[in-house]
Order: structure tokens, then C-alpha cells, then sequence
């Protein structure tokens, strides 16, 4: 656990390194040209990926999309993303409950590689859909695209979070490659969506390029997950996980389970395998304060991001300019925010501050409201409502993006990894997933909340 901001340097080891070898009398191997540090770092990449590869191809669905808005009711271009944001978050909910009631009953190899399977076959379908004419058929397309979104995120939450939990019993900083993965696939996606527009006359071909870069990565993302165990530095963390039961169930009221609310150590000794569900109250008592803080930094950013920022138009659209009219959310948006959430992310490995008890904590990441009136207030297009315009030049929605990014990258990221370190080893992975629905619960209510915010103004 990393101590709060002033403690001394020696006792920030035991959250800077994984506690899993010392256990054991083996010498731990090292990892050889960072092998399994990439793979973490692309796997993370890759959980991400497909809901980034969504919503950065904004001007392809408004291309396909350009008859639904003729229709009547608040669907097509203008609501594109706020129906996104609840067909990708309203399902991960329930597949994280089921992804943790099968934790111990299902192996993670089975349900990453099944997750990873899905999420192909989608992007493929997704693939194909782009040279097929859709024009007579734009509001059953809209219903089969939400489909997709819905079926693609469901494999992504069982996949990130059955991987967050796999890497818990790997060091942090295998952990820290995971999280900062996860940032660059959102970066990686906004550089692909700007390469292709520069790059393809027809927006079609710009997105077919597109996807493909999707469904090659993920094929990539199967290739190295299926290294991993082949690697002798992750063969030793996966072996002391199999000598020591990694997610265990105990009884309501054992006394095993006062143990660990007490935030006494647990002899894993005493905890025999099962294939039962693990045990969830002690879990929740030693999370809830960083579950409160994960669900409040991902509800703001996903209420804001894309719904409100992608919507964001330069006040100078009217010159014609291709940077005011064809590059301005692309880069932004899309790019500004992915790598400013990535910098966010890399800060974590050298700062972990605030500590996990500190009070300061909480209080930054309930400042982070702020950004949605800024946001509001900035040039949106277009306004029904709220017709006042404060920020009125393109230099405020670059600055909040920035700090938008860059506050979800490092709040949600100390946060997400001090999770399973605060709670006994063996209940790790179970912490993890725990986490992960807290993570996802802020993204289910942030994108409903962000339909109302578009709505309003």
C-alpha cells in the first residue's frame, strides 16, 4: 500500500513492488527486454481499443448517418454519441457482475481469449458494413450499430477486467503498463483517425483503413496474450498464483473475513481453493472510499467526453479552413484528450500522491466537476437552450481538454491500482474486478447523465 503524501521513501516498497515473490524461495527472474511489460502495455491497448475506434470515427457515422437525422425523434448525427456512451456502458455492468461471479469458476485464459474472439468477429462485421451502401436503410443500420457497440463492450469489460485482475499478481509496475496501455489506445485511434482523413479522398475508404487497423490490432493483442505464459518471468507470478489460492470464498462470518476487514494479513494457508464466489463484503469495506473516487473520475469524464467536447465546433468554422472544419475535434478532441490522459497515466509511475487514506484524495476528484460548466459554456454546437457562449475562442477547449485527460489519467489511475493492493493477496484478483464495476458503473451513469447534458443545452 502506497503511504499518503510524507511518508518516508522505504515505506512506499510494499505498493512499488508485488509482495507475491517474496513468499517464495525461488530467485525472481527478471523481465528480459521488457517483454512482459510490453505485452501488458499492448494488452491494455487493446481493452480499450474497440470503444475508442467507435467514437473517434465521428465523421464516418455522420456520413452514414446523414439521412437518420431527417427522421423524427433525437436520433442520428447530433445523439450519435450519447446513444454510444449507453450501449457501451449500460451492458458492461452486467457482464462485470457476471465476470465476477465467474471469477472462480472460469479460468482467465478462457474468458480473455473468448472476449478477444467476440470483439473480432464485431469489428469484422463492422469492417464489412463500411462499403455497403446503407442509405436506404439508415435507421436499421443506427439500431445494428448500437447492437454492435453494445455486444463489442460487453467482450471488452469481461476482457480488461478479467486482465486487470491477472495482472495483480504480477509487480506494479506490470500493472502501471496495463493502465497507460489503456490511454494510448485512445491516442493510438485519434492518430489513425487523423492519418486517414489526410490521407483518403472518400470517407469510406478513410474508415475501411480504419477498422482494418482495428482488427489487425486485436489479432495482435490474441498473438501476445498467448506469449505471455511462455515468458520464465510470467511463468514464475502465474506459478506462485497456482501455489497460492487466488481468489478464495469464506463465509460471511468468519472469522477469516473479520480478519481482513480489520486490515490484518490473511494466511492463505487457511483458505483452501474453491470454485465458489468470492467473498465481497470485506472487499467492498476496504475499497469503498477509492470506489466512490473511481465511479466520481469516470462519471464526469464520460458526461463530458465525447457527448459534450466532440461537439465542441472552432469559433473561425465559418472561414472554410480545413483546420476549422475537417481537423479541429479530430485533434482537439479526440487526440488532445487520449494523450493527455496518457501523460496523466505515466505521471503515476514516478508520483503516487495523494496517498490511498488521504483525505486530499476525494477532494480532487469532486473538483473535477467544474470541467462540465466550462465545457457547457464553451462554443457547443448547436444550442437550443443555453444559447450563452463564455469561452468563445479555441484556446479554452484545448486547455480543459487537457486537464480533463490529464486529471482522469492521473486520479483514475492511483486510484484503480491502490484498489487491490489495499486488500489481503489472495483476494487481489476478486479486488480488481471489484474496481473494474466501479469503473464501468461511473461510465453506465456518466453516459446517461450525458444525454441529459446534451439535451439541456
Amino acid at each position: 500500500m502506497v503511504p499518503a503524501a510524507g511518508s518516508a521513501a522505504p515505506e512506499q516498497e510494499p505498493l512499488l513492488e508485488d509482495a507475491v515473490g517474496t513468499r517464495y524461495s525461488r530467485q525472481k527472474p527478471r523481465d528480459r527486454w521488457h517483454g512482459a511489460y510490453l505485452i501488458f502495455f499492448l494488452l491494455g491497448i487493446g481493452s480499450l481499443l474497440p470503444w475508442n475506434f467507435f467514437i473517434t470515427a465521428k465523421h464516418y457515422w455522420r456520413y452514414k448517418l446523414q439521412n437518420c437525422s431527417d427522421e423524427p425523434g433525437p436520433v442520428g448525427q447530433d445523439y450519435f454519441e450519447s446513444y454510444i456512451s449507453i450501449a457501451s456502458t449500460v451492458p458492461s455492468v452486467l457482464c462485470l457482475i457476471g465476470n465476477f461471479l465467474l471469477v472462480n469458476k472460469v479460468a482467465a485464459r478462457v474468458r480473455i481469449l473468448s472476449s478477444l474472439f467476440v470483439m473480432l468477429a464485431v469489428f469484422l462485421v463492422i469492417t464489412v458494413l463500411v462499403k455497403v451502401d446503407t442509405s436506404t436503410w439508415t435507421t436499421p443500420f443506427f439500431a445494428l450499430t448500437v447492437g454492435c457497440v453494445a455486444v463489442v463492450s460487453s467482450a471488452s469489460t469481461v476482457f480488461s477486467s478479467s486482465i486487470f485482475g491477472l495482472s495483480s499478481y504480477f509487480p506494479m509496475r506490470n500493472l502501471q503498463a496495463l493502465l497507460s496501455g489503456q490511454a494510448m489506445g485512445g491516442t493510438v485511434s485519434a492518430m489513425a483517425s487523423v492519418i486517414d482523413l489526410a490521407a483518403a479522398a472518400d470517407v469510406t475508404d478513410s474508415a475501411l483503413a480504419y477498422f482494418l487497423t482495428a482488427d489487425i490490432f486485436i489479432v495482435l493483442c490474441i498473438m501476445v496474450y498467448l506469449l505471455l505464459p511462455r515468458l520464465e518471468y510470467s511463468r514464475y507470478y502465474l506459478s506462485s498464483q497456482k501455489e497460492s489460492p487466488s481468489l478464495v470464498t469464506v463465509p460471511p462470518d468468519s472469522s477469516v473475513e473479520d480478519e481482513a476487514e480489520a486490515g490484518g494479513t490473511v494466511n492463505s494457508s487457511l483458505l483452501p481453493r474453491s470454485a465458489g464466489i468470492p467473498p465481497l463484503r470485506p472487499i467492498l469495506h476496504k475499497t469503498a472510499l477509492l470506489g466512490f473516487c473511481l465511479f466520481y473520475v469516470f462519471f464526469i469524464s464520460i458526461t463530458i467526453f465525447p457527448s459534450l467536447s466532440s461537439n465542441i465546433e472552432s469559433v473561425s468554422k465559418s472561414s472554410g479552413s480545413p483546420w476549422s472544419t475537417r481537423y479541429f475535434t479530430p485533434l482537439t478532441c479526440f487526440l488532445l484528450y487520449n494523450f493527455a490522459d496518457w501523460c496523466g497515466r505515466q505521471v503515476t509511475a514516478w508520483i503516487q500522491v495523494p496517498g490511498p487514506k488521504s483525505k486530499l484524495l476525494p477532494v480532487l476528484v469532486l473538483l473535477r466537476t467544474i470541467f462540465l460548466p466550462l465545457f457547457i459554456l464553451s462554443n457547443y454546437q448547436p444550442r437550443a437552450h443555453i444559447r450563452t457562449v463564455v469561452f468563445n475562442r479555441d484556446i479554452y477547449p484545448v486547455l480543459f481538454t487537457a486537464l480533463l485527460g490529464l486529471s482522469n489519467g492521473y486520479l483514475g489511475t492511483l486510484v484503480m491500482v491502490y484498489g487491490p493492493k489495499i486488500v489481503p493477496k489472495e483476494l487481489a484478483e476478486a479486488a480488481g474486478v471489484v474496481m473494474s464495476f466501479y469503473l464501468v458503473l461511473g461510465l453506465a451513469l456518466g453516459s446517461a447523465c450525458a444525454v441529459f447534458v446534451v439535451h439541456l443545452v
